[in-house]
């Protein structure tokens, strides 16, 4: 973890009263700091529980349609934006291509397929044989729509790896550096990603899926390992669902 002075920009690897450069007090404004930073977390935390929480409500209360999925879908990338800004020079250099390296690239499309089919058919039938549960076919909410297999791609496939990479992996994984260390900050964006996706047999995956892209980000400072891992594995997921619901159909 490192510190600045607001001063003269000095940055140092401790706590200390004074800067070594320019002799400014400082201590008091790294407190201030991790207290901003501290609120700041918080605020998102709340801001996307309540939004999600609204979200499940209003999709259970009126019917669907293309314009609802749409204005969910806007309102959640302008609250993602809109907290992107307070960071916005440091998240814009998680968008560099990252220098290629075979290995990585591999392990990035192979990962996905695995969990893939690994979350698809495994916890499919804990949740049956734990909550007698049929999962949500993704694929079968969208059909009420022309062209179905389109907008589920859009808002399953597309959407979420960006805007919810931008939310972990960028924003909070950013803020979370300043106050706690890079291990720290690994598990509380993957906790934090699993918990607000609303269920337990969930949890169980999404905390080591998230673990893993946190920690594809923390070690090539990149989003776009993550963005392509979560997009193989939920386009992958919604294949899957649309090949069942058309199976089963016919």
């Amino acid at each position: 973890m490192t510190f600045s002075c607001k001063k003269c920009q000095v940055t140092f690897e401790n706590e200390i009263k004074f800067c070594p450069n320019c002799g400014v007090e400082i201590k008091k404004s790294i407190i201030e700091n991790r207290a901003g930073t501290l609120n700041l977390i918080i605020v998102f935390y709340v801001v996307f529980l309540v939004f999600i929480a609204l979200s499940y409500y209003v999709n259970s209360e009126i019917e669907q349609s293309l314009s609802s999925e749409l204005t969910t879908e806007g309102i959640f990338a302008l609250l993602v934006l809109g907290f992107a800004v307070f960071d916005f020079k440091v998240i814009l250099k998680l968008y560099k291509l990252p220098v290629i390296n075979w290995r990585i690239i591999i392990f990035t499309i192979i990962f996905p397929i695995f969990s893939a089919f690994s979350v698809y058919y495994t916890f499919e039938f804990l949740n049956t044989y734990f909550f007698e549960a049929i999962d949500e076919n993704y694929y079968e909410t969208y059909v009420y729509l022309n062209y179905p297999l389109f907008w589920s791609i859009i808002f399953i496939a597309i959407l979420p790896p960006i805007f919810e990479e931008l939310a972990f992996r960028g924003f909070l994984f950013n803020q979370l550096q300043k106050i706690v260390s890079e291990r720290i900050t690994i598990i509380a964006t993957a906790f934090i990603f699993a918990l607000v996706h609303f269920s337990f047999i969930s949890l169980l995956w999404i905390f080591p899926f998230g673990l893993v892209l946190g920690y594809l980000r923390s070690k090539y400072n990149t989003l776009w390992y993550g963005i392509v891992i979560h997009f193989i594995h939920n386009l992958i997921v919604l294949l899957l669902d649309y090949y069942m619901y058309t199976t089963l159909t016919l």
